[in-house]
């Protein structure tokens, strides 16, 4: 066994080469696992001066590691990070005896390269990081790292395909990726007759953009290539980025998302057809992703590009999709649209009880409209009401807010319809929710009612009509069948059992008392912190918000709960990089810091960074928080008038300190848990993090 780099890095390495023999390791035994490796690795940088210290780097790339594994087929791994301990953009090398397993499928590597670049490294650093991933995906590069002698040998290699200057292999296809081409000739040059070769367009990224998304890029390249086929590929990677040319998509018979991050300009490539993975598959598997577009691109059935909220939210997925995340992703998108209707009139609604009090809600007996909407229909400011101006806005504010809530659940079953049959969807989606409301259906029906809008519409797209009367069919056809099938529905079968359950369910919460209002505390609490702002956590906001409308008390407790739970998770980081600075990476210290603000305005997503680096310690850490603080809101009787907007709307909560006790004693279990979990625990082990919270790629990189 041989260390190439036993020696320490001599004062005059030069610091514009990425890589330096003395960041190079052959036939080296570093360690059991991948961390290990990366800690091995992260060392030589700092001996060689490239970095500042080594935890810094280790954090970075595990933190990657958590994301997705960076294993490859034929032996290679390429663990990578973003690090204000890079000094400059820095790669070390080992060739391991033994290897280590860093999760591919097929082996265990015994190449891996640790490829370090600074958290603000400009994208000429990038392009030299993202060559070398390209050159991992050629066989003869592979082989060549294998049979070095010595380290300088491995340092030329490098340099060999990192320079400028250095032609790429010659191939039939042109990559719009970094500004510049790569692998072809200019794109004026005409490659082959149209009519003779299928033009297949690709995207690819990754969330830190340094190395998996150019090897994706190149390994289809190269399939495309073995296949005859004109083939370009824009890279949404760290590099800047050159997008495809509008006529190239055009022509373009078929388009590859690889990607494991949402597509950027996803709508540019509308109507065509589509094969989406993750940045992974691309890699793995590029002649049969290439023989697929192919196919594609014949067939006049095959999936495409609709631009669609569905499209668009599986593209944030990354990966081939089952039903059941569809679906997930279909609900969320109709919540997302829901959810300004309900902060806009629930703080109108909370700005009318403060001016005007709370009588604004209250409907006089033999009445037909409470207090503040009859206040806001009867009066003007020319004849103010017995209270005066302030009462006079009381009930203007009440009875804007009062209206813009009811199109909550319109709101939430029209998205909900939008995210499966795009735009002629939304009118059959927003007439069942309207319907839903109508017949007291309430949020349940609202769901079921968008599902069904969506489902029949999309079915109704799909039927075939002569040319003449397409033109009809988003406009007319689809509403209008759609509207009367749904409508029908909901009115004539579904519409008294789903009020018969929503009636049913608000009866045991008003029903509630004693130990059992308490266990409704701890489980919503643990729903707000499950997923940061995720499927779960939107389904209990949504459940408090509609139990909100209705006005009552034990209604009131939850949607108390439901908010300070959701404060504790940023809040708890927050505060756990105040006690433990250490044990988290300079970014999330940072991060830390604006958590506090996000805490104090409910935004769980603030943590969101934290969890997806290290999510076996900080979720559960979170959860427990939650927990409490629901659990003692429920305990204190807490009332909160208002869906949104933290400590920032103290003057709609009943018992004030109930509320602040309840959540900094959730807070301070929050902080101290995770603070004992980063302790005692090893980070290295940490699963994937979901794919819904897109925020991760900020920790990633």
């Amino acid at each position: 066994m041989s260390d190439t780099i036993s020696e320490p890095a001599p004062a005059g390495a030069d610091p514009t080469q990425i890589i330096e023999r003395h960041t190079v390791a052959l036939d080296v035994d570093a360690g059991a696992d991948r961390q290990e490796v990366i800690t091995y690795l992260a060392q030589r940088l700092v001996e060689a001066g490239r970095a500042s210290d080594t935890d810094g780097i280790i954090s970075a790339a595990m933190a990657r590691e958590a994301q997705s594994a960076t294993g490859l087929p034929g032996g290679i791994a390429i663990p990578h990070c973003r690090s204000t301990s890079a000094l400059r953009p820095s790669l070390a090398f080992a060739r391991l005896a033994p290897t280590v397993d860093f999760g591919a499928s097929d082996a265990p590597a015994d190449l891996v390269f640790l490829i370090a670049a600074p958290a603000g490294g400009g994208s000429e650093h990038m392009k030299l990081l993202s060559a070398l991933a390209r050159a991992l995906v050629r066989p003869d590069f592979v082989a060549s790292l294998r049979a070095a002698a010595d380290a300088d040998t491995v340092v030329d290699l490098v340099h060999d395909v990192v320079s400028p200057t250095t032609a790429a292999p010659s191939t039939t296809s042109r990559h719009a990726q970094d500004g510049a081409t790569a692998a072809t000739p200019p794109a004026s040059e005409p490659t082959a007759p149209a009519a003779e070769k299928v033009t297949v367009v690709a995207i690819t990224a990754c969330p830190t953009g340094i190395a998996h998304t150019y090897m994706a890029a190149d390994s289809l390249t190269y399939a495309a290539e073995r296949a005859g086929i004109d083939f370009v590929v824009e890279t949404q990677g760290s590099s800047k980025s050159t997008p495809i040319d509008p006529a190239v998509i055009a022509r373009a018979g078929a388009v590859i998302f690889a990607t494991d991050v949402g597509v950027k300009g996803r709508e540019r490539f509308a109507g065509k057809p589509v094969i989406e993975s993750g940045v992974k598959r691309a890699i793995n598997e590029p002649d049969t992703m290439i023989g697929e577009a192919v196919a594609a691109a014949g067939n006049p059935n095959a999936r495409r590009v609709s631009g669609s909220a569905t499209d668009a939210a599986a593209a944030a997925g990354g990966g081939d999709l089952g039903w059941g995340t569809r679906i997930r992703q279909i609900l969320l998108t109709g919540v997302s649209y829901m959810i300004p209707f309900v902060a806009a009139g629930g703080l109108l609604i909370a700005l009318g009880f403060l001016l005007g009090g709370y009588e604004m809600a209250n409907t006089p007996e033999g009445a037909t409209d409470s207090i503040g909407k009859t206040i806001a229909l009867t009066n003007s400011l020319t004849n103010l009401p017995d209270g005066g101006f302030a009462h006079y806005l009381g009930g203007v504010f009440f009875t804007l807010g009062s209206l813009a809530f009811f199109f909550l659940v319109p709101a939430l079953a029209g998205y909900i319809s939008f995210a499966i049959a795009d735009r002629p969807g939304l009118a059959p989606g927003f007439t069942a929710g309207y319907v839903a409301s109508t017949v007291g259906a309430g949020f349940i029906g609202g769901l079921v009612g968008g599902l069904i809008a969506g489902f029949v519409s999309l079915y109704i797209s799909r039927i075939p009509l002569p040319q003449w009367a397409r033109g009809l069919m988003p406009v007319v056809i689809i509403p209008l069948l759609a509207t009367l099938i749904t409508g029908g529905l909901m009115f004539m079968v579904l519409g008294r059992p789903l009020k018969w359950i929503t009636d049913e369910l608000q009866k045991a919460l008003t029903d509630m008392s004693g130990s059992s209002v308490i266990i409704l505390g701890i489980v919503l609490g643990l729903m707000m912190c499950f997923d940061l702002g995720g499927p779960v956590n939107k389904a209990a906001y949504a459940f408090a918000v509609q139990g909100l409308a209705t006005g009552g008390s034990a209604e009131l407790r939850i949607m108390a709960a439901v908010m300070a739970a959701g404060m504790v998770p940023p809040l708890a980081m927050a505060l756990a990089t105040v006690l433990r600075p250490t044990l988290f990476t300079e970014p999330e210290r940072e991060n830390g810091k604006a958590a506090w603000l996000l805490g104090a305005s409910f935004i769980s997503e603030g943590a969101i960074p934290f969890a997806a680096g290290d999510p076996l310690r900080v979720i559960p850490s979170m959860m427990a928080g939650g927990a409490v603080t629901g659990a003692l809101i429920m305990t204190f009787d807490v009332g909160l008038r208002a869906p949104h907007g933290g400590v920032f709307v103290i003057f709609a909560m009943s018992n004030v300190a109930g509320f602040f006790i309840s959540l900094a004693a959730g807070t301070v279990v929050g902080a101290l848990a995770v603070v004992a979990a980063k302790q005692f625990g090893n980070r290295a082990t940490s699963g994937a993090p979901s794919t819904e919270s897109t925020p991760a790629a900020a920790v990633a990189a």
